[in-house]
């Protein structure tokens, strides 16, 4: 029985406390941390059903405002639905059962008009709904966790099929791909990025991990040491959606940063909005300042792409070049572009 809210803080906190003492695993040191949601009966519930809905969304609470922490459920907390608890559950059982794919949209160099890069995007290939896109259950997989070990998946498919291309005779091309914050603050993500790529046999120049600024200016300086070590491994580094966060430039400038992706928000119908054109123009002079290489995501139209060049942006990726595809559509495509760009080349040669 517990009396009052300092004994079960003073719960919590203990239980908190055992849960994130170091263990070894398979003779590996290992941490983990936990998120721990609080419901009381009778004043949160009457019935187990109650209080474990209110304890979730409790829990959840914590895991959204940082995780390894407690929260005691209060009135007006989100409450998580069935279907939200069905999703979690089946997508535990997603990579086991080989449901997650991904899918490739190209990166276009608006100089050349080559391909010289692709962003790999996860889908889940559900047994019973179909293929879902990651706003329908990415958001799922960070609360629960398990975006950790589908992160883990995605880069280790990624390098893998980096090869397949490579062993197929096409060019190598970089690939992009989205670390999320839980996954890069995990004590083994610099070592899991090796082992990928090493597993794989590809230059770590063609990987790209693409972080959102929130990312980078959280502990900054512990931030710094991990930028630092994957840049000794050698991949690029990427901040994605730049423009939408708080950026310290003084950070900006300490972090080995490669490259800035332009929100797409900046891009869209950016010939009927001045004020995305002068943000998109703003970016890529910071950019040039640094030494960044830039590029533009969610390009559709033609308009859209005439203004990127006019900016003098490095590059850009959208539905305008390829919707996010299979890869034996994309490679189908890759193949077509290569064509038609070797064509107009050669045209363009005959000219002079």
């Amino acid at each position: 029985r517990v009396d009052t809210d300092e004994v079960i803080a003073n719960i919590a906190r203990n239980i908190l406390a055992a849960l994130n003492e170091p263990f070894v695993f398979i003779q590996k040191r290992m941490l983990v941390s936990s998120s721990i949601g609080i419901a009381i009966c009778p004043d949160d519930g009457a019935d187990m059903a109650q209080l474990l809905a209110r304890a979730d969304a409790a829990m959840y609470d914590t895991k959204k405002n940082g995780r390894n922490g407690y929260r005691q459920y209060v009135p007006g907390l989100a409450m998580y639905s069935s279907e939200h608890m069905v999703i979690e559950m089946e997508l535990r059982n997603a990579i086991d059962n080989d449901e997650l794919r991904l899918f490739y949209q190209p990166q276009i160099n608006l100089d050349s008009g080559q391909v010289i890069g692709v962003e790999a995007l996860i889908r889940w290939r559900h047994p019973a709904r179909g293929f879902l896109s990651p706003a329908q259950f990415i958001e799922i997989a960070e609360q629960s966790g398990l975006i950790i070990p589908i992160g883990g998946w995605v880069l280790r498919e990624a390098c893998r099929q980096i090869r397949k291309w490579i062993d197929a005779g096409l060019p190598p091309l970089r690939m992009a791909v989205n670390v999320s914050a839980l996954q890069f603050h995990q004590e083994d993500f610099v070592s899991l990025v090796q082992r990928a790529i090493e597993e794989h046999q590809i230059d770590p120049r063609l990987i790209e991990l693409e972080l959102t600024e929130s990312i980078v200016m959280h502990n900054a300086d512990a931030v710094l040491d991990t930028l630092k070590k994957l840049k000794e491994i050698g991949v690029l580094l990427v901040i994605d959606d730049f423009g939408t966060g708080f950026s310290s430039l003084s950070y900006l400038r300490r972090f080995p940063i490669d490259q800035l992706k332009i929100d797409q928000s900046f891009v869209r119908a950016i010939e009927k909005t001045p004020v995305n054109e002068s943000i998109v123009r703003a970016i890529i002079a910071l950019g040039q300042s640094l030494s960044l290489k830039i590029v533009a995501e969610g390009t559709e139209t033609e308009a859209e792409l005439a203004i990127l060049k006019a900016c003098q942006c490095n590059e850009a990726q959208g539905y305008y070049f390829l919707r996010p595809s299979p890869a034996d559509d994309f490679v189908a495509w890759l193949i077509a572009h290569q064509q038609m760009t070797q064509t107009i080349g050669d045209t363009q040669a005959c000219m002079f």
